[in-house]
């Protein structure tokens, strides 16, 4: 049974996470891999019913349920979707997971970093990526791609966006082994590159 392997990609609105997935699960096949893909929130099951709430729920969310509710699909996420399949030799694609929750809920809404790490690891049971990219562009060129159609999330402020990317970026800088940014505002053949040169390394 070949490695099973879990990758999570993380960033702002309007990254190209959705196409360098569907890019990396196509070359993974290519390869002979088995591919599970996920997302949080919203993974499949409990997870989508979680996911409504967190995007479309029209009253007022206080941040610290916001951030249980992102948990407790995380758990449900890890437990019942990630661990099997890595375990099975699977290669499971995350569309985001807990650098998310650090970088909306912690830096760009003020929670305590440490405190959140630590409920990431209560969350999945100290369960982490094999590796993570961040693809990194700007709050301008995020703002353009998404459009006016938002949910609740994509419905905040520039400034808020402005410290998630920061947030980002300060998670890449000291977990340089795992976390790997890559510049999106290039083609996506050149990100693609890229991200198939780090995914063939954790796959020797």
């Amino acid at each position: 049974m070949k490695k099973g392997l879990f990758i999570t990609v993380e960033g702002l609105d309007g990254c190209g996470k959705s196409t360098q997935l569907s890019l990396l699960s196509d070359y993974l096949l290519s390869k002979g891999y088995e591919v599970e893909f996920t997302r949080e929130p919203g993974s499949k099951g409990l997870g989508e019913s979680v996911r409504n709430i967190l995007l479309n729920y029209d009253g007022e969310v206080s941040n610290r349920c916001e951030a249980f509710l992102f948990l407790a699909d995380r758990a449900q996420n890890i437990d019942v979707i990630v661990k099997p399949a890595v375990e099975q030799g699977k290669i499971v694609l995350s569309d985001r997971h807990i650098d998310s929750t650090l970088a909306y809920q912690g830096y760009a809404r003020g929670g305590d970093i440490e405190q959140l790490k630590y409920l990431n690891n209560l969350a999945t049971n100290s369960y982490k990526p094999d590796l993570t990219f961040v693809f990194d562009i700007s709050v301008e060129t995020s703002l353009k791609r998404v459009g006016e159609n938002k949910d609740r999330m994509e419905s905040e402020n520039r400034e808020f966006f402005e410290k998630v990317r920061q947030g980002y970026l300060e998670i890449a800088k000291h977990d340089r082994q795992r976390v790997k940014v890559i510049d999106s505002e290039t083609s996506i053949e050149t990100i693609f590159e890229q991200v198939k040169g780090f995914v063939d390394e954790k796959l020797v």
